[in-house]
């Protein structure tokens, strides 16, 4: 945690410090000689840096896990913005192949990682989101559910856990830079792109876990990384992906008070190194109709001025369309470091937003105090995480440092007790009997393994079970056949994959999958409906007979599913959002654990 922060002067530049933080080596030293060490490397490497390069180092371009060939004209692009614009870092962002997020192979990506630190001429912050541990962008790690069954576990000390699994994951691979938690507030039902990742939407228990995620992660010296509320002043309760177009949150600030700056309170007071802005509109705050990101009023005003941030503020990615369909990359650019931003996230074009800053410097409109207060905290960043020491993965020790068993029984224990039973009328958790019941796994295109651990654990266990998957892309006609078929089954579970993904805009059932529910409901058999992944989706179906959600898409949400329907384990999860007209905070059946047997009995 932040003991103190200071802001030291020399030479006419800003060199942003952190005094006796937990990472920093000079933390063990009487202040005023951690701060003269703060002073002398960053003052060293400050000096020279051009403007040029000063303004480059508040540039994070987008990259990604694998290592192409170098003759390969993404890879060339990517190290002519390292090599020769000399930008601050770079994002692992997800690599989408048919519909999919393709995972980064970790040996692969530490590999190209000391490859890009070599060409580099000042070390780079590498960043990823990795909001549910290293799983998000990597292979072979740990796969941890979304956070909102964080949330419905009810367990800080899992989350804290999951923080500091977090930062060991990431330092291991080479990345010093993680973009979580997500401090939002979930409370709108209809958000398309926050949904699962916010921990819920009680303010106060969104705060205790975004805490309880800081704490964890800067609990180890060694493995310090830095860590972002995101995305500022609060993005849970809208109705719109700032990925396809500009959202407006229309509430009071007495409101915002009390929802949605909360958590972000909550994490600078924990020493929150950076928060990332939010591409929406905020007209208790900025009047004019533009994204947070650009508003002076939402981050130097509120952010700087009233909440006393003092650390990194880093835009969201500044290629989504709440912002491309309003400025260039070079004015987007410009207007950010103006509000008050310090780092720009994959712009859309490097080079034009360094040439459209070095002009606005040049002509009067930004300070160079400004790009020199940005540049030392960044700088002062590095330091903190050890870059300037060592920028290299230490490829031999990376599967040790993962310790992805270990961390995969934290994963299973926090998605079974995730697990949330909303309603059973019909007594279908565990299953009564596997003799003509059936499942049917509904995902969202031809290509998903979604569902095939669930469907393998539950026939292992029940083999007389009928497994039926269907897609989003089958035509009606032929779901309509595996409807007609279906409804024979003297039970239906029906486990439902509906997560959130960027430019998708809604967070459903979607093609023909609403119809093939549908006409289940209207045959004789009682449906029991499992959602792994959003948990309103209930709301389309209030008939079903039973209801349950995971709220997670991960492997170990599907497990934690197979085992509810077996009774292999107790069902304790309490819903951390209300079902509007069926369901409040709180809610959630208790069913004890009752082993299913294909006699059914009890073992």
């Amino acid at each position: 945690m932040l003991v103190s922060k200071a802001v030291i002067a020399f030479g006419g530049i800003l060199a942003y410090s952190v005094v006796g933080s937990a990472a920093d080596p000079a933390s063990t030293k009487p202040a005023h000689k951690a701060a003269a060490a703060v002073h002398t490397s960053a003052s060293a490497a400050i000096r020279s840096l051009s403007l040029r390069d000063r303004i480059a180092q508040l540039i994070v371009v987008r990259g990604y896990g694998d290592y192409p060939p170098s003759t390969n004209a993404e890879y060339e692009r990517f190290a002519h913005w390292i090599r020769d614009l000399h930008v601050g870092g770079f994002i692992v962002a997800g690599r989408i192949r048919n519909g999919s997020v393709i995972s980064a192979q970790p040996f692969e990506m530490a590999a190209f990682i000391n490859r890009m630190q070599r060409l580099a001429k000042t070390p780079l912050l590498v960043g990823s989101d990795f909001e549910r541990g290293a799983s998000m962008r990597v292979a072979e790690t740990a796969k941890f559910p979304y956070m909102m069954a964080f949330g419905a576990a009810h367990d800080l000390a899992a989350t804290r856990e999951l923080g500091a699994a977090t930062a060991r994951e990431a330092r291991a691979l080479g990345v010093t830079w993680v973009f979580a938690p997500d401090a939002d507030v979930n409370n709108n039902p209809d958000n398309p792109i926050i949904n699962t990742r916010s921990f819920g939407e009680d303010p106060q228990a969104v705060a205790a876990n975004v805490s309880a995620f800081i704490d964890g992660a800067h609990a180890d010296p060694g493995n310090y990384v830095l860590v972002t509320a995101k995305h500022f002043p609060g993005h849970g309760d809208t109705a719109v992906d700032s990925h396809m177009q500009l959202p407006r949150l229309d509430q009071t600030r007495e409101r915002m008070e009390t929802v949605e700056l909360l958590p972000f309170r909550a994490a600078i007071q924990h020493g929150v190194d950076s928060v990332m802005t939010a591409h929406m509109a905020v007209p208790a705050f900025e009047p004019q109709p533009i994204p947070a990101t650009v508003s002076r009023n939402v981050l130097t005003g509120l952010l700087r001025d009233e909440l006393g941030f003092k650390g990194l503020i880093v835009t969201d990615a500044m290629d989504m369309q709440a912002v491309t369909s309003l400025y260039s990359s070079g004015e987007a650019a410009v207007r950010a470091i103006e509000a008050g931003a310090d780092v720009l996230l994959m712009p859309t074009n490097p080079e034009a937003c360094i040439r459209a800053l070095e002009a606005a410097v040049k002509s009067g409109r930004i300070s160079r105090r400004r790009i020199d207060e940005s540049s030392a905290k960044i700088l002062a960043a590095k330091r903190r995480t050890g870059l300037f020491r060592s920028r290299f993965v230490k490829i031999d020790s990376i599967t040790d440092d993962l310790e992805a068993g270990k961390l995969n029984d934290l994963a299973q224990q926090v998605a079974d007790r995730a697990f949330t039973l909303v309603k059973d009328d019909k007594h279908l958790f565990p299953i009564p009997g596997s003799e003509n019941a059936c499942l049917t796994v509904m995902t969202d295109g031809d290509f998903s393994t979604r569902g095939e651990l669930l469907a393998a654990t539950v026939q292992q266990h029940a083999p007389e079970l009928q497994i039926y998957q269907v897609n989003s892309r089958m035509t009606p006609n032929l779901l309509s056949l595996f409807a007609a078929d279906a409804a024979h089954c003297k039970e239906n579970y029906l486990a439902a994959f509906v997560t959130v993904a960027a430019n998708r805009g809604s967070v459903a059932l979607e093609g023909g999958l609403n119809d093939f529910v549908k006409a289940l409901l209207q045959g004789p058999a009682p449906v029991a409906l499992i959602s792994l992944g959003s948990p309103y989706l209930l709301r389309d179906f209030p008939q079903v007979s039973s209801y349950a959600a995971t709220f997670s898409s991960a492997p170990s949400s599907e497990l934690a599913a197979a085992r509810a329907m077996l009774g292999e384990i107790s069902i304790s999860g309490k819903l951390p959002v209300s079902i509007p007209g069926i369901a409040k905070v709180g809610d959630g059946l208790d069913v004890p654990a009752k082993r299913y047997s294909a006699s059914n009995e009890t073992q």
